[in-house]
Formats: C-alpha cells, sequence, structure tokens
C-alpha cells in the first residue's frame, strides 16, 4: 500500500480555501485507489463534519498562528514529522514550505509540490512575507521531484522564471442538483461575490460599486479576511447602512453557498494573481453568470463564458447591471460556463491527475530506482 503525506493545508475536512476544498476531495479518492492518507493541519482549524472520510488520518501539530509565520511554522512541524514516519511519497502545498523540502529529500522522500499562485505578488503581504514566498519558490524549483501549477498561464511563469517545467492539474467543480435557496432571496435578481478579502480579488472596488447596486439589488457578500481589518469593517459598515446588502461572512455549508451560485442573478469575481480559483470553478459547474476581472488566469478559465471587466466602480456596477438587465445573457453565460466546467475543470479529472503524478513521483524515486541511478 502506498503511503501518501499532505502537508501545507489547515487540515482534513476543511473549508478555509482552495487547498482545504482540493484535500477533502482528492484524499477520499486516494484512498479508495488502495493509498494510505494522512493528512496534516492545524489545531483548530478543521471540523467534525460527518461528511469526512474516517479512512483518511489525521495529524494536527503545532505552530504559530498569526499572519505571517503561520505557513511557515506548521509547514516545519509539520514536515519533521513527515520525515520521522517517512511515508513514500509527500504531496506539498504551497512554495512557502519549499524551505523545508531537504528534510524530505534527505530522509528519501519523493515530493510533489502544488506551487499555487505568485504568492509574492499579493498586495497583502510586506516585503519580508514576499521574500519569503520567492525564496520558497526557488527552494522549490530546486528541492521538488514534481511540480503542479493550477493554471497554464502560471505553467509558464515557472518555465520563464524558475527553469522548472509542471504538471497542469487545475482545481475541479461538480454540477449539484437544484438547491432550494435557505436566504430569502429572489432567484436571479441578486449580485453575489464570494471571495477573501485581500486588495488582489478586488475587493475594494468593489464595496466602492455596492452602494450604487443597493439602490435596485440585493447584494450578498460572502467571505472575509480571516483576521479582521478594514475590509471586513467595511462590509460590516455596508450591510449595516444599506438594507439589501447582506454580509454573510464565511461560509463552511456548501449547498448554502451553492444554492447561492445557482440563483443570483450575477456573480463577480474579482481574483488578479492566482491561476484557476476553486471558487469560480464551482460557481461555473452552479451555471453562474459571471462577470470577470480582466485577467489572463480568469480569461483562461472563462474564455467565453463571462463578461470582463477593469477594477474599478464604475466599470464593475456597469457590468453587473447590464447582465441583471439582459436574461438573454445570463442565460447564455451559465449554460457556457456549467458546459466549460464539465468538460475541463471536473474533480474526476483533477484527482485522477494528481494520483497518476504521486505515482509516477513514488516510482521515479523508489529504493530500486535511486539505486539504479546511483550506479555507474
Amino acid at each position: 500500500m502506498t503511503r501518501v503525506v499532505v502537508l501545507g493545508t489547515r487540515g482534513y475536512p476543511s473549508y478555509y480555501g482552495g487547498f482545504e476544498t482540493a484535500v477533502r476531495r482528492l484524499a477520499p479518492y486516494l484512498v479508495d485507489k488502495g493509498m494510505e492518507v494522512t493528512v496534516y493541519g492545524r489545531r483548530d482549524q478543521t471540523l467534525d463534519d460527518h461528511r469526512a472520510d474516517a479512512r483518511v488520518n489525521t495529524v494536527s501539530t503545532i505552530g504559530l498562528a498569526t499572519k505571517s509565520l503561520s505557513t511557515l511554522t506548521y509547514g516545519l512541524t509539520s514536515t519533521l514529522h513527515a520525515a520521522v514516519m517517512r511515508p513514500d511519497v509527500a504531496l506539498v502545498m504551497n512554495v512557502a514550505n519549499g524551505f523545508w523540502l531537504p528534510l524530505l529529500r534527505w530522509r528519501g522522500i519523493p515530493v510533489v509540490v502544488n506551487v499555487d499562485g505568485m504568492e509574492w505578488e499579493r498586495e497583502k503581504w510586506g516585503r519580508l512575507a514576499k521574500w519569503v514566498f520567492k525564496t520558497g519558490a526557488r527552494l522549490t524549483a530546486r528541492w521538488a521531484d514534481e511540480i503542479v501549477v493550477d493554471a497554464r498561464a502560471i505553467g509558464e511563469r515557472w518555465r520563464h522564471e524558475f527553469g522548472r517545467v509542471g504538471i497542469f492539474i487545475p482545481y475541479g467543480g461538480d454540477a449539484p442538483a437544484p438547491l432550494p435557496l435557505k436566504d430569502d432571496l429572489e432567484p436571479g435578481s441578486y449580485v453575489l461575490i464570494v471571495a477573501r478579502f485581500v486588495p488582489e480579488n478586488t475587493i475594494g472596488e468593489f464595496f466602492d460599486a455596492v452602494p450604487s447596486l443597493a439602490e435596485t439589488h440585493d447584494v450578498v457578500i460572502v467571505g472575509s479576511s480571516g483576521f479582521g481589518g478594514e475590509l471586513d469593517a467595511r462590509a460590516e459598515a455596508l450591510a449595516r447602512t444599506h438594507p439589501r446588502v447582506r454580509w454573510l461572512g464565511h461560509m463552511s455549508d456548501d449547498e448554502r453557498l451553492f444554492a447561492l451560485w445557482q440563483n443570483a442573478g450575477a456573480y463577480f469575481h474579482g481574483h488578479s494573481v492566482g491561476g484557476t480559483n476553486p471558487a469560480l470553478v464551482q460557481a461555473m459547474a452552479c451555471g453562474t453568470p459571471t462577470v470577470a476581472r480582466d485577467t489572463i488566469y480568469n480569461r483562461e478559465v472563462l474564455d467565453t463564458a463571462a463578461v470582463y471587466v477593469q477594477p474599478n466602480a464604475h466599470a464593475i456596477t456597469q457590468g453587473l447591471i447590464d447582465l441583471l438587465n439582459d436574461d438573454g445573457m445570463r442565460k447564455t453565460l451559465g449554460e457556457r460556463a456549467q458546459e466549460r466546467a464539465a468538460s475541463s475543470y471536473s474533480w474526476a479529472g483533477v484527482c485522477l491527475a494528481y494520483e497518476q503524478a504521486l505515482r509516477s513521483a513514488r516510482h521515479t524515486r523508489s529504493p530500486a530506482s535511486r539505486m539504479r541511478n546511483s550506479n555507474p
């Protein structure tokens, strides 16, 4: 039985972000394929979820739960534990963990790293954090047996900047059955945004557009920063001063979230730095008519299944209002999005690609192959 460890997420099951979403789908899949799977995580960051697969092993380690040091410290303690455990192959999420890859390689553990987006370009990080991510990326390029990129545009950046060619494995989404709205909203009439509150997700510009949007339509905001701050305060103020604005915070109820996507009149996606965004792919699978910030990553994923706008309040407002007032366009974009999600971004294809990458890395660096490669 192949023993796999997953490092670099908040654990299993967790609903924090894209990595956690992927692990919730991938870990049980790998167990079904005959692997023994252990997911490392952080204390108090997982849920007691009846949908969790009891066959997935979990290990919680210690670290510093701060914005700038959590990834590094939890990554170190997880890596040390995994180095002692010595699994057959490790799946590592996030290039900040590139600092610890030599420990895994020293123990003879093949390593596959999901490099995520260009973290060092995110506005939320200070100079030191950006240095950590960029240096971690260089170390990942040096020490990883294989890298995974979730967008082809990210793959091109890694090829040019670090000389590494990665395996393209995006995020997935599955079309759920029609779900009833758990919120008192009129289907097809409201604006929806689902995002972490960071500047590069165009949250501030969207908030600038909210007062105008709320004059004629309900506006539903799902997300938070996770640490409090200015954008959380703005969301709270908007919900308090505008009767048609609802801030629902971070949401771990998939059915409620999927129902909001299925019934939205228009969904705004403002992510600008990462590659394939998991929330966007799931929105597409739900058939959500989308207005997206015009970036190379969003165009790669959505193609012709969206209206593209520039990151300013006027353009966002106009794009959303125009889409809300055009039933034919909303239907067309929703159908295109759902078809594209099914053909190019299914969880079945994503999980299969990860399985193949992990098996390949284990085979390439198995004890027998290492002995062969060391012989003259």
